[in-house]
């Protein structure tokens, strides 16, 4: 049987669980305390400025309402004296009486107008003027809170919260759509409660549509028609503007028919980049025609009459619209270029169908003959150093019709390229004007130069990366590209094959802090230098110039030989009707000089070889040396003899150390840090080392007779040479030299090397530097890269050309343009010395560029506008500077002297001449419009536009909601735009209702 106990257990239902209402007014609570904004004094009111200066502080956090998820944000402004009367840090002597006689903050904040129609504000604290306050809003984007039961059980859920935790900061809640920027809000203070309502409708009700109107809803709602009503404190704002500038100039100067850029604005020259705006960078000017905290018993407004002139208006205050694309050139210009990186074509790939057919047959099977029958067995084709170069030679004929840039222009870029290619008559040139730049100017474009990784300004490499990014803006983009850096190459090779050295780019030994291609072109030039050299002399070393037919004395203090006269070189777009079959347009393309190669007296000995006659020679003594006659010498050393025979020792010609780029560096420590630390790598890295040792030592032996090793340390190193004097049989101090302790080290390479070296001049040895083989690499360098590398190997000079643009364009005045152009230096020299050609990080150094050119094209047009044309008294220039450069700094400006002042008349001509122009009304008289006569209706047109804006914030101190309630403070704003928005505040007695 089932037991007596079981049949008397019942369910018990606790009564006491927390609803989701409760959860919510708990979790609302638990946030105030955590943000600890209960339990406070109240803050002190805003000081006139500090919603324009000071910063908002905001806080987030979520609140769930069953499943419906909630975003409470708190906003506080951050000004000087809020932190000192908040949270635990306000005196603990302030209780709750204190604050029963203290001024809450919600109700010194509607009252104050200090700080009425803010330019920079939450639109809540626009509205009613608060320093702080708390909204519940829809944590989704998507969700609202359309209904007015919902908004009212949020609101009474809050008001709940307050209540409970003493709380006096208003709460509001956002209702109906995002856009709509409607809330719903309280505030709970001691003794009084503060409702906050809003209305907002799409269209003005013509009722309403003036101050009269306004008046009459404000007073209703009061609800105190039955007492002697105070008047009513009324602000009133109207905001004007202008977008029509009728007297100022396009902000870019009009095309130059004479140049090849003829319908292109703001570029007339391949060596200029563009610069400025091509639209006016500011777009509108808003005058904003303030009327403050008047009497409504003072000014009448209605749908008859207005006493609200803004010519009579006591303050006056602008602010600028910018335009949000200017399309200003330089960046525009830039962002194309180096979008080109992102492209992996070929060359070949982009012109491979303009190329002539014809020259694709000739380039045939003959070429290729031997290497089809040493070619590796793989699927495909591994192209030799000559065969790149030689393509890069004879394809390149292309049919004229379909070349991406036309023949004329290409000729005229060519000849901007490489001015020595112009013929020797006189030719009409355009001087171009010199600006003076100011000491500043100066002191920036000289610390660039140091800072950049790029070249010389003015120089070849420069002007490249400026007419590759001219025309690719202007001839076809990528192919365009492709097509001038195709002749760019093919001009390299003519000059290197005919012995004319590459204008522009400096002479010696490759500067390490240009950039690479810059390197690449400064080691063409090396070799050019040392074939002619060779060629002429038939020494080809640096020492050797006494016997040199033509020196030319260099401004970097260096001798070279000259170049013969340069004679142009046929493009590659010629008419295919004169062009011959590729053998002879080769023979006439590139017109080998009247140099005869019969002197040259170099010995392209083999290594092998040179070891065999080692091997079948005994190993010399310093006295076999005297069996061979002296060569090879260059001058005598004074006060220097032989140790053993006594003879004058001479300085012997030698060979130039071999030069080398940033990258033949980096792959010669790679090749000798891959030997390793075996005995066979660590000969073979002592052998490469000294191989310029050996070269010395063999041309020392050969201009030295009779010589051994430490005659060619005391030329060679000196300091490896000891003196010390010691005292003869006769007791005279006698000096002698013995070679220094590292000299004598068992194994020393150099006792190893001048075993080795024989007696060879150095117009007879293995030249150090074979300048035909690192031309071929350079070539093959510039020909084996796809457009796209070409365009990062250009960025370092279009950068540094793109920032000498913009310190020349430099506003003095403008001080955020300072801060910015130290930014961009800085942000330069990073990117440029980088190892990583990175897209990316340009990118952002181009944004960076094209801001400060922004900066800049808004400086000129509002100096065009506000010039001292239009003063009417010469001494007030200055003043006018200082208004245009605080517009320039400031969102909003406060007008000196208003109307009456001198931007303010400035102001009213420019208003006046822009409604004349409006309504095609024309001057009888011309001239400047006066001041006397700014008052003076000189038509039926007037001054000032319809205002776009107009604002009202009506302020009473009223009781309410009964006759014998505390006076209260009561706000209403209301704006009037294409839409019509009330936002009011009404406060009520709760403890005298």
């Amino acid at each position: 049987m089932v037991p007596e106990d079981d049949s008397e257990v019942f369910e018990i239902t606790d009564f006491t669980t927390a609803s989701d209402w409760e959860r919510f007014i708990a979790r609302f609570e638990e946030i105030l305390h955590e943000w600890k904004l209960v339990n406070r004094g109240y803050l002190q009111p805003v000081k006139k400025g500090d919603f324009l200066n000071c910063n908002w502080e905001e806080k987030n956090d979520e609140l769930t309402f069953a499943d419906f998820k909630f975003k409470v944000t708190y906003m506080v402004l951050k000004t000087s004296s809020s932190g000192s009367k908040s949270g635990k840090e306000t005196k603990e002597e302030e209780n709750e009486e204190d604050q029963d006689e203290g001024t809450p903050t919600v109700f010194s904040d509607l009252m104050n107008m200090e700080n009425d129609f803010p330019f920079r504000a939450h639109c809540l604290s626009r509205w009613y003027g608060l320093q702080e306050f708390l909204i519940i809003s829809p944590a989704s984007t998507t969700d609202a809170i359309d209904s007015e039961s919902r908004s009212k059980l949020l609101l009474s859920s809050a008001s709940i919260a307050l209540n409970n935790t003493g709380c006096t900061i208003p709460v509001y809640v956002q209702v109906q759509q995002r856009w709509r920027k409607l809330y719903s809000g309280t505030a709970i203070v001691p003794g009084a409660s503060v409702e906050f309502e809003m209305a907002h409708l799409k269209k003005i009700p013509q009722q309403y549509n003036h101050l009269a109107g306004l008046l009459d809803v404000f007073k209703s709602k009061l609800g105190c028609v039955y007492i002697s009503m105070p008047p009513v404190s009324v602000s009133v704002r109207f905001t004007y503007i202008l977008q029509e500038w009728i007297h100022c100039p396009w902000p870019q100067s009009p095309p130059d028919f004479s140049s090849f850029l003829e319908c292109e604005v703001g570029c007339s020259d391949y060596g200029v980049l563009p610069f400025g705006a091509c639209i006016d960078p500011i777009s509108e000017l808003n005058l904003s025609c303030t009327w403050p905290s008047l009497s409504e018993d003072m000014i009448v407004e209605n749908h008859v009459y207005s006493d609200l002139d803004p010519l009579q208006a006591p303050q006056w205050s602008v602010k600028l619209q910018m335009t949000e694309d200017a399309q200003c050139l330089l960046g525009e210009y830039l962002r194309e270029f180096l979008e080109l990186s992102q492209h992996k074509e070929t060359t070949d790939e982009l012109l491979g169908h303009v190329l002539d057919e014809t020259d694709k047959d000739q380039a045939g099977d003959i070429t290729q003959a031997l290497q089809r029958l040493t070619e590796p067995a793989v699927g495909y084709n591994i192209p030799t150093l000559g065969h790149v170069v030689s393509s890069a030679t004879t394809k390149l004929k292309m049919k004229p019709d379909e070349a991406p840039i036309p023949g004329d222009i290409l000729n005229g870029v060519l000849l901007f390229l490489f001015p020595d290619a112009k013929k020797s008559e006189k030719s009409e040139s355009k001087e171009k004007e010199t600006v003076e730049k100011s000491p500043r100017s100066l002191k920036l474009m000289e610390d660039l130069s140091k800072q950049l990784k790029s070249s010389p300004v003015n120089g070849l490499t420069h002007r490249l990366a400026i007419c590759f990014c001219i025309v690719n803006h202007h001839h076809g983009g990528l192919r365009a590209v492709a097509h001038l850096w195709q002749e760019f190459v093919l001009e390299m090779r003519y000059r290197w094959e005919n012995n004319y050295y590459i204008t522009d780019v400096e002479h010696g030994q490759p500067n390490m802090k240009a950039s690479i291609l810059h390197q690449k072109l400064q080691m063409l030039n090396c070799c050019i230098e040392r074939k002619i050299k060779r060629e002429s002399l038939g020494y080809g070393h640096g020492k050797d110039l006494e016997h040199d037919p033509n020196p030319t004395d260099h401004a970097d203090g260096s001798s070279r030989p000259l170049s013969p006269t340069y004679q142009r070189r046929p493009l590659s777009t010629s008419s295919r009707s004169q062009s011959p079959s590729s053998g002879s347009m080769g023979k006439r393309r590139y017109e080998s000089l009247d140099i005869s190669s019969s002197d040259e007296e170099f010995f392209e000995c083999d290594t092998e070889q040179g070891e065999d006659e080692a091997d079948g020679e005994d190993h010399e003594s310093f006295a076999d040396t005297a069996s061979h006659k002296p060569d090879g010498r260059l001058a005598p050393i004074k006060d220097l003899k032989l140790l053993n025979s006594g003879e004058q020792v001479y300085i012997p010609i030698t060979q130039e150390p071999a030069p080398m780029t940033e990258d033949m560096l980096e792959e010669h420590a790679e090749v000798l840090a891959k030997l390793g630390t075996s005995a066979e790598g660590t000969q073979l890295r002592a052998r490469m080392q000294s191989a310029c040792l050996l070269s010395d030592m063999e041309s020392f032996k050969a201009a030295n007779p009779n010589c051994i090793l430490e005659d060619f340390v005391r030329w060679y190193s000196p300091r490896d040479y000891v003196l010390e004097e010691l005292e003869g049989e006769d007791g005279e101090k006698v000096k002698t030299g013995t070679l220094s302790p590292r000299m004598k080290i068992p194994g020393n390479m150099w006792v190893e090397v001048w075993q080795s070296a024989k007696p060879i001049p150095a117009r007879r040895q293995r030249r150090l530097f074979d300048d035909t083989k690192e031309a071929e690499k350079v070539l093959h360098f510039l020909a084996s890269m796809k457009p796209g590398q070409v365009v990062l190997h250009m960025m370092p000079m279009l950068i540094h050309a793109a920032i000498v643009k913009v310190i020349e364009n430099e506003d003095q005045d403008t001080e955020n343009l300072k801060v910015l152009l130290d930014q961009i230096m800085n942000k330069a020299a990073k990117v440029t010395r980088s190892p990583l050609m990175d897209a990316r990080k340009y990118e952002d150094l181009v944004r960076m560029i094209e801001l400060a050119e922004t900066v800049i094209a808004r400086a000129k047009s509002l100096k065009t506008k506000f010039t001292s044309d239009l003063l009417d008294m010469s001494s007030a220039e200055e003043e006018l500077q200082v208004f245009v450069n605080s517009l320039l700094r400031q969102p909003e400006v406060i007008v000196r002297g208003g109307p009456c002042g001198p931007a303010g008349s400035i102001i009213h001509k420019l208003f006046t001449a822009a409604q004349r122009a409006s309504h095609m009304v024309l001057d009888e008289e011309e001239g400047e419009i006066k001041l006397e006569e700014l008052q003076k209706p000189t038509s039926t047109v007037p001054d000032f536009p319809r205002p776009s804006a107009r604002e009202y914030i009506l302020r009473a101190m009223v009781p309410r909601p009964a006759p014998y309630s505390r006076v209260l403070p009561q706000k209403m704003y209301c704006v009037l735009v294409d839409d019509f928005r009330l936002a009011g505040a009404f406060s009520s007695d709760t403890t005298f209702q």
